[in-house]
């Protein structure tokens, strides 16, 4: 009999993406400077994008957007750091 244990592992493929070189990147609980920082990345930082929404205007080393990126539960940072290849989105929109 085969149980076919392996397929109770589910495999995820996320897309990492890099935070600007040479930036501290400040992670607020939403989508605009109004809301409270959380956490600091550091230099060198990757992170995963779990959706997107529009929030304030970010000026950034990759260009002016008002698009913010979700990397956690509570955890926004401005699309204007991270290196996504692309000025629009690149992930499901948040609820």
């Amino acid at each position: 009999m085969n149980t076919d244990e392996d397929n109770t592992t589910m495999a995820t493929t996320a897309t990492w993406y890099t935070v600007a070189p040479g930036y501290r990147v400040n992670v607020r609980s939403g989508p605009s400077t109004q809301y409270p920082i959380v956490r600091t990345l550091p230099l060198g930082a990757t992170v995963t994008i779990s959706c997107q929404k529009y929030g304030e205007w970010i000026s950034g080393p990759y260009g002016t957007t008002r698009i913010w990126d979700n990397i956690a539960p509570g955890e926004y940072i401005s699309d204007a750091y991270v290196r996504t290849g692309s000025d629009g989105f690149v992930a499901p929109r948040c609820a």
